[in-house]
């Protein structure tokens, strides 16, 4: 339903509808009522009589319809027609404010956006907002298919013209023509006459405009991957034996770790990490497993056991062949196995912090301190903690700039738990001044409490030494060892091209060769992975070597 320049020069009007026309080959269908009002069904039943309207069965002229359109010349409502939705199961969803739009989803697969358009409208002197709806291709010929019916536009149509002599010839002459066809359906009508000094054309008409035709279906029988010699099909592969690998690059994980829809938390399983999407209980992939930096290794049969095929096909789009292998590193670390390191030491360092605590009267556990739970990664592994897998989603070495700073600033939010009212308040107990420790931010009291800690363990003291009374020599010192926390919190709030410089100047400080990021960033996510690992368990292992001592 579209309007423009109403009551102008350049009028224009569309009103259209697709009916649902059972049959193949019965040929056009006629001029249909409803291609005036553009609705299906035109204000309310009228009657004062129980039951009345018993027998009201929406519909075009009789035949059923695509979008459920109803206007009072006021006020315009539109849905997908029940049968559609249902037929096809689909599930709606509302999005927008005051721009309502009704978006209907097939989650069986998933396939997203499979038919929407707008809610409602309303007419006061023009049309409050031009309405449309859209549908798959392949959804809406799939339905016709069902129905064995063809989509016929129904329609109305008028445009405002100069007075030309093209649309005079059409005229002949007369100042209001009529035209039909001259034999055989009357599927359409033209009407052309003088109006305010220029020509009004109007047009109603029913147009076959979409036939029942399957569109092809994607399949992973045939495909040809690399490193095999023949195509494989379904059959072929559940006959495996052996162990067949297929070998992709992980940004075959990125459509799955990028949708709520997927599942695709990292799990260690066996000593292996295994990066398996699945999409809430209806299929999933199964033994795919990171191999070196940026790999996946799945047996072929696997890949072939019951899903869409398309989810195959996207797969085959990531096929590495295996002769292209023979110089890449099958051990290097990947980055699951890097963020599980830090967590490793985030566990560590909860710990710790909670035992130094306890040594003078602080009593807070780990999980208050680090928001990780040892016991829960234990039995659930990174389940309750999202960030961590965000963290851990696919980081190839062309990684851009921004990829890599939004990444820096996962990490620190990953790491950056600790109150900062704790390490204040230990770093009192252990005689600093409350004065200077007041201004601090968690950074530096993580590096004084580290200085304080490395000089007792210096001197060989004993955890019950961290309590005094005195002001610790040199405790609020730079500490080299804590260089990567304080890069790490610079990328993350590096958003201007002279702060990103000043950064990989202190990457290059500090041992990175920048000649890296000419391609790419995720070499610089590594060494930046790497250091704040380093840096924090640094802080654990000084802490652990007191305590021992306690």
């Amino acid at each position: 339903m579209h309007e423009s320049d109403p009551h102008g020069e350049q009028a224009e009007h569309l009103h259209l509808l697709m009916a649902v026309v059972p049959g193949l080959d019965e040929g056009p269908i006629e001029v249909l009522s409803e291609a005036g009002n553009g609705v299906v069904e035109y204000s309310v039943p009228a009657g004062d009589k129980r039951g009345c309207s018993a027998n009201f069965s929406p519909s075009i002229s009789g035949y059923d319809y695509i979008v459920a359109a109803w206007g009072s010349g006021s006020f315009y409502t539109f849905n997908l027609a029940e049968k559609v939705w249902m037929t096809l199961g689909l599930t709606p969803r509302c999005v927008g404010n005051d721009q309502q739009r009704l978006v209907y989803d097939d989650l069986g697969l998933p396939e997203i956006g499979v038919a929407e358009g707008e809610v409602s409208s309303d007419y006061h002197w023009s049309l409050k907002r031009s309405v449309s709806w859209r549908m798959s291709n392949e959804y809406l010929r799939r339905y016709l298919w069902l129905r064995g019916a063809r989509g016929v536009r129904v329609f109305y149509y008028s445009a405002l013209l100069p007075d030309i002599p093209e649309v005079r010839a059409i005229m002949g002459g007369e100042s209001h023509v009529v035209r039909k066809p001259a034999e055989g359906v009357a599927w359409h009508e033209l009407d052309i006459r003088e109006h305010r000094g220029r020509l009004l054309l109007q047009l109603w008409a029913s147009v076959e405009a979409v036939m029942p035709d399957l569109c092809p279906e994607q399949t992973a029988d045939g495909i040809q991957w690399p490193g095999d010699a023949e195509p494989m099909t379904h059959a072929r592969a559940n006959a495996l034996a052996g162990h067949d690998p297929v070998y992709l690059d992980d940004r075959f994980l990125e459509k799955y770790e990028q949708s709520v829809f997927y599942d695709s938390t990292p799990a260690y399983v066996w000593g292996r990490w295994s990066c398996s999407p699945s999409y809430r209980g209806q299929w999933s992939f199964t033994e795919c497993r990171r191999v070196g930096r940026n790999l996946i290794q799945v047996p072929m049969r696997e890949l072939y056991k019951p899903k869409p095929d398309r989810e195959i096909v996207h797969a085959r789009s990531f096929a590495i062949d295996p002769a292209d292998l023979a110089h890449v590193d099958l051990e290097e670390e990947h980055v699951v196995a890097k963020v599980q390191r830090l967590l490793d030491v985030l566990l560590r360092l909860g710990d710790g912090l909670s035992a130094l605590g306890a040594t003078v009267g602080l009593n807070k556990s780990a999980v208050e301190l680090t928001g990780f739970d040892r016991a829960e990664v234990a039995a659930n592994g990174w389940l309750a903690y999202p960030a961590l897998g965000r963290l851990a989603q696919v980081a190839p070495l062309s990684m851009t700039q921004q990829m890599f700073l939004a990444r820096c600033k996962g990490l620190h939010e990953v790491w950056q738990r600790v109150p900062n009212g704790h390490l204040k308040s230990l770093l009192e107990r252990a005689g600093c001044p409350k004065g200077a420790v007041k201004e601090l931010g968690s950074l530096r009291l993580l590096q004084a409490l580290l200085n304080i800690i490395e000089r007792l363990n210096a001197h060989e003291e004993a955890g019950d030494a961290f309590a005094s009374g005195k002001e610790p020599e040199g405790w609020n010192d730079r500490n080299e060892a804590m260089a990567p926390l304080f890069l790490n919190n610079d990328l993350r709030i590096a958003d201007a091209h002279e702060a990103v410089e000043q950064c990989l100047t202190t990457l290059q400080r500090l041992g990175f060769d920048t000649a890296n990021v000419n391609a790419g960033y995720g070499r610089a996510l590594d060494f930046v992975l790497d250091g704040v690992i380093n840096a924090l368990g640094a802080v654990a292992a000084a802490i652990e070597k007191l305590l021992r001592r306690a």
